[in-house]
């Protein structure tokens, strides 16, 4: 079936076919996910150009989720290994709408350039590094904007950790955890559930140390609610469909983020009918 395709599919290839292309490889989600960046090398100026998809079942290592990124500029495959690596773990790697994942993710990138006759300098490496990182970091918070049901991101960062590991491992724990993220739903500033994810954690932590904000507004201090004022304008902040949850457990100088969305009604909903609607069953 796929091979008989190909014909009719290599006829319709096209200059402006990435938009056709990225609403092709949607399954779950609500919009096609398209990411462009524009840079200089020594050579003259090169392009990236990403196409994502994903809603559900994302979490690192293994997600239900596509990525495909193409450019311009000519990298050897050592550089641009390193390149992918790197902007990966700083994009894809630090997403999650719901904690699942599964057996068929995937990110290709294809450098192939207008012209092999030069290694890329320094300064061509950094350009396109920060390149690729801003599209795929650009990508996966379009995923998890359009996490299944999802009405909020949330950015959640952890600092002061005693350890790069514990940093991460904290903001992966809150973003996962289903009381906090219903709280994100309910636009709750329940600060106790923040501070029941941190101790499951299993990192070294002091409640009696750990500070917490949301969206600028303090509602933790010394492991202690800091009142009722400062949860109401927390719950006012969280009316938005972005905010920041900032932890601060003052034993280090690590830090480390994940992005993640609220669980919802609708959440729900797309995954209990999912093979019903797509299937008759």
């Amino acid at each position: 079936l796929i091979s008989k395709a190909i014909p009719d599919l290599a006829k319709s290839l096209s200059p402006d076919g990435i938009p056709r292309v990225a609403e092709a490889i949607m399954t779950t989600d609500s919009f096609s996910k398209i990411s462009l960046f524009e840079g200089n090398a020594d050579g003259g100026p090169f392009q990236i150009l990403g196409i994502a998809k994903g809603a559900g079942m994302i979490m690192p290592d293994m997600a239900t989720m596509l990525c495909f990124v193409l450019t311009d500029l000519w990298l050897d495959a050592q550089n641009l290994d390193r390149a992918v690596s790197a902007a990966v773990e700083a994009s894809f790697n630090r997403i999650s709408v719901d904690g699942d994942t599964s057996t068929n993710d995937m990110v290709l990138v294809l450098a192939q350039g207008r012209t092999e006759a030069e290694a890329p300098s320094p300064g061509d490496l950094d350009e396109f590094n920060n390149g690729l990182t801003r599209v795929m970091t650009e990508l996966a918070t379009m995923i998890v904007r359009d996490g299944e049901g999802a009405t909020k991101v949330v950015h959640v960062k952890v600092k002061g950790a005693a350890t790069a590991e514990d940093a991460l491992t904290a903001a992966r724990t809150i973003a996962n955890s289903s009381l906090v993220k219903t709280a994100f739903y309910g636009q709750d500033p329940n600060w106790g559930r923040i501070m029941v994810a941190l101790g499951r954690s299993g990192i070294l932590m002091r409640e009696e140390k750990v500070s917490i904000w949301l969206d600028g507004i303090k509602i933790v201090e010394g492991g202690l609610g800091t009142g009722e004022g400062a949860e109401k304008e927390a719950a006012d902040k969280m009316t938005n469909k972005e905010f920041d949850l900032t932890i601060d457990l003052h034993l280090g100088e690590h830090e480390d983020r994940i992005i993640t969305c609220d669980l919802t009604h609708e959440y729900i909903t797309i995954n209990a009918d999912y093979r019903r609607a797509n299937s008759g069953l």
